[in-house]
Protein backbone atom coordinates (compact mmCIF):
# COMPACT_ATOMS: atom_id res chain seq x y z
CA UNK A 1 0.00 0.00 0.00
CA UNK A 2 2.56 2.10 0.97
CA UNK A 3 6.35 1.77 -0.96
CA UNK A 4 9.38 4.19 -0.53
CA UNK A 5 11.89 3.28 -3.29
CA UNK A 6 15.31 5.44 -2.76
CA UNK A 7 13.12 8.23 -1.43
CA UNK A 8 15.80 10.90 0.03
CA UNK A 9 15.87 14.77 1.08
CA UNK A 10 19.03 16.85 0.57
CA UNK A 11 19.18 20.97 2.01
CA UNK A 12 22.21 21.99 0.86
CA UNK A 13 25.00 19.78 2.34
CA UNK A 14 22.58 18.25 5.22
CA UNK A 15 20.99 14.88 4.19
CA UNK A 16 17.50 15.32 5.96
CA UNK A 17 16.42 11.58 4.93
CA UNK A 18 18.95 9.12 2.77
CA UNK A 19 17.43 6.39 0.61
CA UNK A 20 14.72 4.80 2.42
CA UNK A 21 13.78 1.63 1.09
CA UNK A 22 10.62 -0.80 2.25
CA UNK A 23 7.36 -1.22 2.21
CA UNK A 24 4.09 -0.66 4.15
CA UNK A 25 1.62 -3.76 3.57
CA UNK A 26 -2.23 -3.59 3.10
CA UNK A 27 -4.23 -3.46 6.35
CA UNK A 28 -0.87 -3.19 8.58
CA UNK A 29 -0.31 -0.49 11.55
CA UNK A 30 3.36 0.53 10.61
CA UNK A 31 5.21 2.55 13.45
CA UNK A 32 7.93 5.00 11.80
CA UNK A 33 10.16 5.17 15.13
CA UNK A 34 13.35 7.77 15.95
CA UNK A 35 14.91 10.48 17.88
CA UNK A 36 13.86 13.87 17.58
CA UNK A 37 15.01 15.52 14.37
CA UNK A 38 16.02 11.63 12.70
CA UNK A 39 13.60 12.49 9.75
CA UNK A 40 9.99 11.07 10.51
CA UNK A 41 8.14 14.87 9.91
CA UNK A 42 10.52 15.09 6.68
CA UNK A 43 9.58 11.67 5.62
CA UNK A 44 5.71 12.30 5.89
CA UNK A 45 5.95 15.84 4.39
CA UNK A 46 7.34 13.81 1.09
CA UNK A 47 4.73 11.29 1.54
CA UNK A 48 1.90 13.56 1.35
CA UNK A 49 3.81 15.92 -1.48
CA UNK A 50 4.13 18.97 0.51
CA UNK A 51 8.04 18.40 0.31
CA UNK A 52 9.87 17.53 -3.32
CA UNK A 53 12.07 14.65 -2.90
CA UNK A 54 15.71 15.65 -3.96
CA UNK A 55 15.47 10.98 -5.12
CA UNK A 56 14.02 8.30 -5.18
CA UNK A 57 10.25 8.27 -4.68
CA UNK A 58 7.09 7.02 -2.63
CA UNK A 59 3.81 5.56 -3.82
CA UNK A 60 0.72 4.94 -2.39
CA UNK A 61 -1.94 2.51 -3.23
CA UNK A 62 0.65 3.02 -6.66
CA UNK A 63 0.49 6.53 -6.95
CA UNK A 64 3.41 8.58 -7.15
CA UNK A 65 3.29 10.89 -4.04
CA UNK A 66 4.66 13.81 -5.70
CA UNK A 67 3.32 13.42 -8.85
CA UNK A 68 -0.27 12.33 -7.83
CA UNK A 69 -0.58 14.31 -5.10
CA UNK A 70 -4.28 15.20 -5.27
CA UNK A 71 -5.29 12.12 -5.69
CA UNK A 72 -3.54 10.87 -2.96
CA UNK A 73 -4.87 13.48 -0.44
CA UNK A 74 -8.15 11.80 -1.65
CA UNK A 75 -7.52 8.52 -0.78
CA UNK A 76 -5.38 9.56 2.76
CA UNK A 77 -6.16 10.98 6.41
CA UNK A 78 -3.29 13.20 7.18
CA UNK A 79 -2.79 14.10 10.70
CA UNK A 80 0.29 16.36 11.25
CA UNK A 81 2.18 16.71 14.64
CA UNK A 82 0.90 20.83 14.74
CA UNK A 83 -2.75 20.92 13.52
CA UNK A 84 -4.25 24.37 12.51
CA UNK A 85 -7.42 25.68 12.22
CA UNK A 86 -9.44 28.69 11.61
CA UNK A 87 -9.48 30.08 14.94
CA UNK A 88 -12.96 31.15 14.42
CA UNK A 89 -14.83 28.18 13.13
CA UNK A 90 -16.68 25.92 15.73
CA UNK A 91 -15.31 21.75 15.87
CA UNK A 92 -18.46 20.93 13.96
CA UNK A 93 -18.07 23.27 11.29
CA UNK A 94 -14.54 22.55 10.58
CA UNK A 95 -15.28 18.53 10.47
CA UNK A 96 -18.42 19.86 8.46
CA UNK A 97 -16.13 21.80 5.63
CA UNK A 98 -14.23 19.22 5.49
CA UNK A 99 -16.31 16.62 4.69
CA UNK A 100 -17.93 18.75 2.09
CA UNK A 101 -14.66 19.44 0.32
CA UNK A 102 -14.31 15.63 0.43
CA UNK A 103 -17.51 15.53 -2.11
CA UNK A 104 -19.99 14.81 0.97
CA UNK A 105 -23.63 16.03 1.17
CA UNK A 106 -24.21 18.49 3.95
CA UNK A 107 -25.86 16.09 5.36
CA UNK A 108 -23.73 13.38 5.11
CA UNK A 109 -20.75 15.29 6.45
CA UNK A 110 -22.70 16.49 9.14
CA UNK A 111 -23.50 12.55 10.14
CA UNK A 112 -20.30 11.90 10.20
CA UNK A 113 -19.22 15.02 12.44
CA UNK A 114 -21.18 14.49 14.56
CA UNK A 115 -20.64 10.37 15.15
CA UNK A 116 -16.42 11.26 15.21
CA UNK A 117 -16.78 14.29 17.68
CA UNK A 118 -18.97 11.59 20.17
CA UNK A 119 -15.99 9.23 19.33
CA UNK A 120 -13.10 11.30 20.15
CA UNK A 121 -14.80 12.88 23.21
CA UNK A 122 -15.58 16.24 21.35
CA UNK A 123 -19.03 16.25 21.66
CA UNK A 124 -19.32 18.72 24.06
CA UNK A 125 -17.14 21.20 22.64
CA UNK A 126 -18.77 20.96 19.13
CA UNK A 127 -20.38 24.56 19.20
CA UNK A 128 -16.73 25.75 20.64
CA UNK A 129 -14.61 28.01 18.42
CA UNK A 130 -11.39 26.74 17.38
CA UNK A 131 -8.89 29.15 18.93
CA UNK A 132 -10.38 28.08 22.38
CA UNK A 133 -9.40 24.51 21.91
CA UNK A 134 -6.84 23.17 24.05
CA UNK A 135 -3.27 21.49 22.33
CA UNK A 136 -4.80 18.02 22.70
CA UNK A 137 -8.08 18.81 21.67
CA UNK A 138 -6.57 20.24 18.11
CA UNK A 139 -4.88 16.78 17.84
CA UNK A 140 -8.15 14.88 18.47
CA UNK A 141 -9.91 17.40 16.06
CA UNK A 142 -7.30 16.58 13.36
CA UNK A 143 -8.01 13.02 13.83
CA UNK A 144 -11.27 13.54 13.50
CA UNK A 145 -10.75 15.76 9.92
CA UNK A 146 -8.14 12.92 8.77
CA UNK A 147 -11.05 10.40 9.23
CA UNK A 148 -14.07 12.10 7.79
CA UNK A 149 -13.51 10.60 4.30
CA UNK A 150 -13.17 7.17 5.89
CA UNK A 151 -10.31 7.01 3.78
CA UNK A 152 -7.98 3.29 3.05
CA UNK A 153 -4.68 4.73 4.68
CA UNK A 154 -4.30 7.22 7.41
CA UNK A 155 -0.77 8.47 7.66
CA UNK A 156 -0.38 10.13 11.37
CA UNK A 157 2.73 12.25 12.83
CA UNK A 158 3.10 12.07 16.60
CA UNK A 159 -0.98 11.09 17.06
CA UNK A 160 -0.65 11.64 21.29
CA UNK A 161 1.68 14.25 21.25
CA UNK A 162 0.21 16.73 23.78
CA UNK A 163 -2.51 14.37 24.90
CA UNK A 164 -3.23 13.51 28.68
CA UNK A 165 -3.44 9.73 29.83
CA UNK A 166 -6.69 9.65 28.96
CA UNK A 167 -6.78 11.34 25.77
CA UNK A 168 -4.25 9.80 24.56
CA UNK A 169 -6.05 5.95 25.49
CA UNK A 170 -9.20 7.28 23.25
CA UNK A 171 -7.34 8.09 20.50
CA UNK A 172 -5.20 4.38 20.54
CA UNK A 173 -8.85 2.85 20.94
CA UNK A 174 -9.78 4.78 18.11
CA UNK A 175 -6.75 3.33 15.74
CA UNK A 176 -6.88 -0.05 17.11
CA UNK A 177 -10.89 0.71 15.62
CA UNK A 178 -9.53 1.97 12.17
CA UNK A 179 -6.97 -0.98 12.03
CA UNK A 180 -9.46 -3.98 12.48
CA UNK A 181 -11.60 -1.93 9.55
CA UNK A 182 -8.63 -3.08 7.27
CA UNK A 183 -7.20 0.75 7.04
CA UNK A 184 -3.26 0.74 6.38
CA UNK A 185 -1.77 2.82 9.50
CA UNK A 186 1.32 4.67 8.87
CA UNK A 187 2.30 5.92 12.54
CA UNK A 188 5.19 8.02 13.39
CA UNK A 189 5.73 8.85 17.13
CA UNK A 190 8.65 8.69 19.71
CA UNK A 191 6.26 7.03 22.71
CA UNK A 192 7.66 3.43 22.28
CA UNK A 193 5.22 1.79 24.53
CA UNK A 194 2.03 2.93 22.28
CA UNK A 195 4.30 1.35 19.25
CA UNK A 196 4.75 -2.21 21.30
CA UNK A 197 0.73 -1.70 21.72
CA UNK A 198 -0.05 -1.05 18.21
CA UNK A 199 2.32 -1.81 15.23
CA UNK A 200 2.41 -4.71 13.46
CA UNK A 201 6.08 -3.67 12.19
CA UNK A 202 8.24 -1.02 12.76
CA UNK A 203 10.78 0.84 11.14
CA UNK A 204 13.69 3.08 13.21
CA UNK A 205 15.14 5.82 11.33
CA UNK A 206 18.69 7.70 12.67
CA UNK A 207 20.10 10.59 11.32
CA UNK A 208 17.89 9.97 7.89
CA UNK A 209 18.60 6.43 7.66
CA UNK A 210 16.68 3.37 8.28
CA UNK A 211 18.90 1.73 10.91
CA UNK A 212 16.11 -1.32 11.51
CA UNK A 213 13.23 -2.58 9.95
CA UNK A 214 10.71 -6.01 11.14
CA UNK A 215 8.39 -7.29 13.47
CA UNK A 216 8.47 -6.51 17.01
CA UNK A 217 9.34 -10.26 17.73
CA UNK A 218 11.84 -10.19 14.79
CA UNK A 219 13.99 -7.40 16.07
CA UNK A 220 14.25 -8.35 19.16
CA UNK A 221 15.56 -11.54 18.44
CA UNK A 222 17.63 -9.84 15.93
CA UNK A 223 19.05 -6.75 18.00
CA UNK A 224 18.31 -7.37 21.54
CA UNK A 225 17.85 -11.19 22.49
CA UNK A 226 15.59 -10.91 25.21
CA UNK A 227 15.32 -7.31 25.19
CA UNK A 228 12.58 -4.65 24.69
CA UNK A 229 11.64 -2.50 21.99
CA UNK A 230 13.31 0.38 23.73
CA UNK A 231 16.26 -1.74 24.33
CA UNK A 232 16.32 -2.18 20.65
CA UNK A 233 15.88 1.31 20.22
CA UNK A 234 18.49 2.37 22.05
CA UNK A 235 21.00 0.37 20.48
CA UNK A 236 20.37 1.05 17.18
CA UNK A 237 20.30 4.70 17.69
CA UNK A 238 23.13 4.91 19.98
CA UNK A 239 26.39 6.96 18.92
CA UNK A 240 28.69 6.01 16.68
CA UNK A 241 31.60 6.40 18.90
CA UNK A 242 29.47 4.53 21.58
CA UNK A 243 28.55 1.69 19.34
CA UNK A 244 32.20 1.37 18.67
CA UNK A 245 33.27 0.96 22.41
CA UNK A 246 30.78 -1.61 23.21
CA UNK A 247 32.14 -3.59 20.19
CA UNK A 248 29.85 -3.17 17.57
CA UNK A 249 30.82 -2.47 14.26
Amino acid sequence: MIRFEGLSKQYGSFIAVRSLNFSVQQGEVFGFLGPNGAGKTTTIRMLMGILVPSAGHASIAGLDCQRDRIAVKRRVGYLPDAPIFYDFLRGREILQFVGEMHGQSPATASANAARLLEELALADAAEEYAINYSTGMKKKLGLASALMHDPAVLILDEPTNGLDPRAAREVQDRLRRSSTEGKTIFLSTHLLDMAERLCSRVGIIHQGELVAEGALPELRARIVPGGSLEEVFLKVTQPEDAATAGGIA
